[in-house]
């Protein structure tokens, strides 16, 4: 599992698996809402929460294709089905590839890109903790949708719509919880849902998606 998690984190380096590609969209994406909202520093602090959320959830969909495809495409995946490695394994390597790619890069950059949108002080560590909890989630989340549309022509556009919807509840509950602790809310409950989330995308979704490749294996 060790072997295939460092061989996954080397092609995302090397053929430019989505290292670096997330981080520059969600830079991007920050940059240009304060020219499409205005300059008011009071309303983008409002709205910062729930932009960078947006952000690094859209961010995260730019790579999911890449989870599986290729491995489809080189026949690598149908050595992975064959290995001693369980497919379910196989999948939770993937997803933590994938978030340690994608998803622990937007988490550590959010706090630097919220100073750009006047985010209220305080926000740094909300926006870190909330994304800290969640991207796992979106990563998971991911996989299992990559799994449903490995093999298909052009699936990366049938893949962000199945995920998006997936995304939702993470998006809500995440944006929440930084609004109401920048706020000086209690941001318990939101936390509590985004953690309960991603909980059980790891503890489920590796079944779903294991399964999901078996049959597109067939």
């Amino acid at each position: 599992m060790i072997a295939l998690l460092l061989r996954d984190l080397r092609l995302s380096v090397r053929a430019g698996g989505g290292f670096g590609l997330g981080l520059a969209f969600f830079l991007i994406v920050t940059v240009l809402v304060p020219f499409g909202v205005g300059p008011e520093a009071e309303i983008l602090g409002r709205i910062a929460p729930g932009i960078l959320w947006v952000g690094a959830l859209l961010a995260c969909l730019l790579s999911l294709d890449r989870i599986f495809q290729l491995d489809f495409e080189d026949g690598s995946l149908d050595l992975l089905a064959t290995a001693p490695l369980p497919m379910e394994g196989a999948v939770v390597m993937k997803a933590v590839a994938h978030w340690l790619v994608t998803g622990l890069p937007l988490t550590l950059a959010a706090p630097i890109f919220g100073g750009l949108m006047s985010m209220p002080e305080g926000g740094a560590w909300w926006m870190f903790v909330t994304l800290l909890i969640g991207t796992p989630a979106l990563s998971m989340i991911g996989a299992f949708g990559a799994a449903l549309t490995v093999g298909l022509k052009r699936g990366g556009l049938l893949l962000s719509l199945l995920v998006l919807p997936l995304y939702v509840p993470t998006l809500i509950f995440g944006a929440e919880a930084a609004a109401r602790g920048i706020a000086g809310f209690d941001a318990s409950t939101p936390l509590l849902m985004v953690a309960g989330i991603t909980a059980g995308s790891i503890a489920l979704l590796p079944f779903a998606a294991a399964a999901a490749l078996r049959i597109n294996l067939r």
